[in-house]
Order: C-alpha cells, then structure tokens, then sequence
C-alpha cells in the first residue's frame, strides 16, 4: 500500500465513473422525457436512418390519402351532375313520348312540349361546361387533358390546365410556340478597365454585389477580384468576367426581371467613379397556339418569369436557353384529351384514371339517327319524336354508363385504395416505433439502476478524497 498526495488515483476513478453514470443518466432523462430511444444520430446511426426512411413513407402514405380523398370528392361531384343531367334526360323522354302521341295535342301543346324539350338540351350543356372541381371543369372534356413536350432540346416543362383562350380544351392538338421576346439575363459592365490579368488595384477599398460585400487591397489583382465573384455567385446570383483591355463584366446566372444585377462600388473598384449601378433581365414573351373548337387560335404567354412561360389560365411552358432562341413557330407540345389522372399511392407511378368526356348536348345521343343528337331534336309530330326517344335513350345510356364507370372507380380504386393505404400505415408505423420509441418501463428500470450507481458514485468519490487524509498522521509521527 502507497500513500500519495499530488494525484489521488482513486478519486479520478471515482470521478471518471461518476461522469460516466451521469452522461448516461442524462441520456435516460431525455429518452424518459421525448419517448423516443433514438433522439440523435449517434444514438443508433443505424435505426436512425431505417426509421428516416419509414418516417417519409408514412408522410407519403398520410399524403395518398387525403389525394384519394380529394379523388373521391372530384369523382363525386362529375357523378352528381351527371345525376341531374340523368333527370333532366328522364324528363325529355316524357315530352317526347308525349310528343309522339300528336293526335291528342294542340299546336299550342306540341310548341310547349318543343321549347322545354330545348330548355333541357341547353340546361344539359349548362352543367356540362360549368360544372367544376375548384378551378377544374369536369363534364366539358377538359378534365383529362394531359401535356407532354415533343421537343426536349425546347421545352423543359408543359402543363395545360384544360382551357385554353376561354375554351376548353375538349379534342388532341399540336402545342406550337414562337417566341417574341427573348428571355435576357440582366448583365453590366464596370466602367473601370484593366490591360492585364496581373494589374492590380490602384487602392483599397470595397464594393457590393447583390447585397454581398467584397473586400479588395493594393496586392489584388483583376483576376483576383472576377475570381472572388465567382466564389460566392450562389449567393449573390451573379458572375463575372472580364478580357484584356476591358472592364469586369457582371451578370446573371437567371434569366427575366427578377434576376437583377445591383452593383455599389463607393471606393471606385470596378467603376471608373465611385457610384452605383444596375440591370435587370427580360422575360420570355411567346405566342402559343392550340386547336380548341375544332379551330387554331393563339395566345401571347406573357406572364411568366424568366423562360417560364403563363397564360391567365394556369397553362405554362419552360423553355430550354435553345428554346428562347425559336425565332420561327415551332411544334413544341401535344395535348391528348382523355384520362384524368391520380396519385393514388405513395410512391412514383401509383396512378390510377378516371376517363370523363364532353357531355353536352351536342355529344350525346349521336349515332342512332343520322344527323341527330340530343341537342337538335324534334318532337313536333310523331315521326319526328319516335327519333327524339331514341336519341334520348341513348343519352340516357352513356351517362349511365358514364355514372357507373365513375362510381366503379369511387368504389372499387379509390375506397379500396384508401383502406389499403390505412393498413400499410398502420404496420409501417409499428415498425417505426419499435424501431425509434422507447420502452419505458425498460428505460425506467435503467435510469434507477443509473439513480443508485450516481448516488453511489458521489459518495465514493467522497470517500477517496478523504482517503489522503491519512497521511497526516505520518507526517505528526
């Protein structure tokens, strides 16, 4: 046995194992107080990054439901307006049944029985185009209009709403661009010109870019300058450039007028006079033309910013920088017209389409008589009303099929899916929480046994620094 007094081992052991209980009682505390084993990375890095992972599943599948919630809110209420189109239908089958038996009416019955026949046609053609999801027309036939790019060197992005021009988009057509405005990047140049890549700075001083300082000293050099502008263009947007004989030239990496180019040299860095200066970018201006109502019409995309370009109504197209240079109508688009489409599930390519047409008058009950369809039939005598009734039974057909097929999708994809979808998120979050939850009644028999190791800890330490106490008594000997 040795006596020390400059290090008492015992008491650094006591320490360290005090320090050590209490890092871990610290971490038990905050497993106890959030309810989660895995609070930080270095917690379990692996658990962390498997429950991450199911985390953001469980935020997708949160998502694909309310979709299909909303799904099934559009779908309904395309079905409830064929409903009524339904009884509207049900109600010119009796004028025409009535208008067959001609010999029992008066003239003045047979015109009355003509005009509410007409008034429904023009009710049904009514609800077909104003019948709407939000901002989305649902029974015209530009519920399922879906926009690819034909031209990628062109286009980077195309999405049509539907309607084009205050029309809807009810038939297949060509998208066509020409530009009429470039989009532009804003761009200046410093008045202040330099001969050489080695020519450095007549004084010291600082300029702002964007907002961002930049300091320079006499032991800068031009390329020095142009080299920290470009260090930092992610924050300020903006790079430079400069050649021999000529001042430094600043410009946007955005194209349109909100990438803009502000430049305040008080020391007279890259201006020839202290001062300030600024440019902004143009916007891409383009006329589009579509085929709606069965003819070319064009509209001048003007609202967009940069080499986006926007309609009033919601229709937009991203140009590539070799787009912004058509200079001639170019092809750039197609729009087909059928299926409306869904994200049903939570992950890239869980789609599912619901196919709604164009109900109008016009488009129903074609096909059974020659020329006739719901929106030009005659019941003024009797001949005439036999074709109406079977013009009208066949409207009645289509949207009764068409009220199926909605109802079959309601039913049997997006009910469906949402049970599924409620399953999956059930068993995913059991995993994630066996995975990231704590146990509690583990975690609290642990943070006692960490209590009493604490408590023992401390007063173990106290006994070993009292422990050198005893050399005193050498040293009275």
């Amino acid at each position: 046995m040795s006596f020390r007094i400059n290090n008492n081992i015992s008491a650094m052991g006591a320490l360290r194992n005090v320090s050590n209980t209490s890092m871990e009682a610290g971490k038990s505390i905050t497993r106890l107080s959030t309810g989660l084993r895995i609070n930080s990375g270095s917690d379990d890095p692996a658990g962390l990054i498997i429950s991450e992972t199911f985390r953001a599943q469980i935020a997708g599948l949160d998502q694909a439901v309310r979709n299909n919630q909303d799904a099934v809110n559009f779908a309904k209420t395309a079905e409830g307006a064929l409903g009524e189109i339904s009884t509207l239908l049900k109600d010119a089958r009796s004028l025409a049944v009535a208008g067959a038996n001609a010999a029992t009416l008066s003239e003045a019955q047979i015109q009355a029985n003509q005009s509410q026949l007409n008034s429904i046609a023009e009710s049904i053609t009514r609800i077909a185009q104003q019948t709407q999801f939000g901002s989305k027309r649902l029974l015209d036939g530009s519920a399922g209009v879906v926009a690819s790019s034909v031209s990628a060197a062109n286009v980077s992005y195309i999405s049509f709403s539907g309607t084009f021009n205050g029309q809807a988009i009810t038939a297949d057509s060509a998208v066509t661009v020409n530009v009429t405005t470039d989009a532009e990047k804003a761009t200046l140049t410093g008045t202040r010109t330099f001969a050489l890549a080695t020519t450095v700075m007549t004084a010291a001083g600082s300029f702002s870019l964007n907002g961002k300082t930049f300091s320079v000293t006499t032991s800068d050099t031009i390329s020095d300058v142009v080299a920290k502008i470009n260090q930092s263009s992610d924050v300020t947007g903006v790079t430079a450039a400069w050649t021999a004989g000529a001042g430094v030239t600043l410009t946007s990496k955005a194209y349109g007028s909100a990438a803009e180019v502000n430049l305040s040299d008080a020391s007279g860095i890259l201006l020839s006079a202290a001062g300030a200066t600024s440019d902004a970018g143009v916007n891409a201006v383009a006329d589009v033309s579509v085929t709606v109502g069965g003819a070319a019409a064009t509209v001048s995309f003007s609202q967009g910013s940069g080499l986006a370009l926007k309609d009033a109504y919601g229709n937009s197209i991203s140009l590539t920088e070799n787009g912004n240079l058509l200079a001639a109508a170019t092809t750039i688009g197609q729009l087909n017209v059928g299926t409306t489409q869904f994200q049903i599930g939570a992950n890239a390519g869980q789609t599912a389409g619901l196919n709604i047409g164009n109900y109008a008058s016009s488009q129903l009950g074609s096909g059974v008589v020659s020329g006739l369809n719901l929106s030009n039939l005659d019941i003024t005598n009797g001949a005439s009303a036999t074709d109406a009734m079977k013009v009208i039974d066949k409207a009645i057909e289509e949207i009764s099929a068409a009220r199926g097929n909605i109802g079959n999708f309601v039913r049997n994809t997006l009910e469906s899916q949402i049970r599924n979808l409620g399953v999956a998120k059930e068993n995913l979050t059991a995993s994630e929480s066996a995975i990231r939850d704590v146990d509690v009644a583990e975690e609290m028999t642990n943070f006692t046994k960490l209590q009493i190791l604490q408590q023992s800890g401390v007063a173990m330490l106290a006994q070993a620094n009292s422990a050198p106490q005893a050399v005193l008594s050498l040293l009275r000997g």
